[in-house]
């Protein structure tokens, strides 16, 4: 990873921009989980519907706290027992979470990545949306050349890196005990 590339691709969350990028096992989409317009335009580069939400990525429990209700101490010791790695939670969310992040839900996915880039990226920018890079019923971009046949032209930034070499996308656990994926 050059830093040159990993200062790109903090430009380009900054400035609102959408990016791809490889996580623990496909390649994603983000851009800055505050921005409803950046949401907008992954939700729609996917053909996603926006009632599904979103899974936010940080490097750090810390970054996600804005996000999140806070937890009793055994579902935190829960969480916490899984993080920093490739299961997503799906949490009770402040009210004011954008509709477009986590859907028609109060809840929020959410996921503190073991994989180097992308902390490192959080490092700099803060959370980021996580979304696989795929439109909406065709397989996770696996490569950089799935990425770039799936989206051409349509996203502002490509940051180059290897997959973290899981099989599988992350898990989506529930506080109670339920895996969603």
């Amino acid at each position: 990873m050059s830093n040159d590339s990993l200062l790109q691709a903090a430009a380009c969350i900054r400035a609102g921009g959408v990016l791809a990028y490889p996580t623990e096992a496909v390649w994603g989409l983000g851009c800055d989980p505050a921005n409803e317009q950046a949401i907008a335009r992954i939700l729609e580069l996917k053909d996603r519907p926006w009632h599904k939400g979103l899974v936010v990525v940080a490097e750090s429990l810390e970054q996600l706290q804005p996000w999140l209700l806070p937890l009793a101490d055994d579902d935190l010791a829960q969480v916490m027992a899984t993080w920093p790695g490739p299961v997503s939670w799906v949490l009770p969310c402040r009210p004011d979470v954008p509709r477009l992040l986590r859907g028609e839900h109060e809840s929020l996915a959410v996921r503190v990545t073991a994989h180097p880039l992308v902390r490192a990226l959080c490092e700099q920018v803060g959370p980021l949306v996580s979304t696989s890079a795929n439109p909406a019923g065709q397989e996770p971009a696996r490569s950089l050349q799935d990425v770039q046949h799936y989206f051409k032209d349509s996203l502002d930034y490509i940051l180059p890196g290897e997959l973290g070499g899981r099989a599988q996308p992350s898990e989506i656990r529930t506080l109670s005990g339920q895996r969603l994926r």
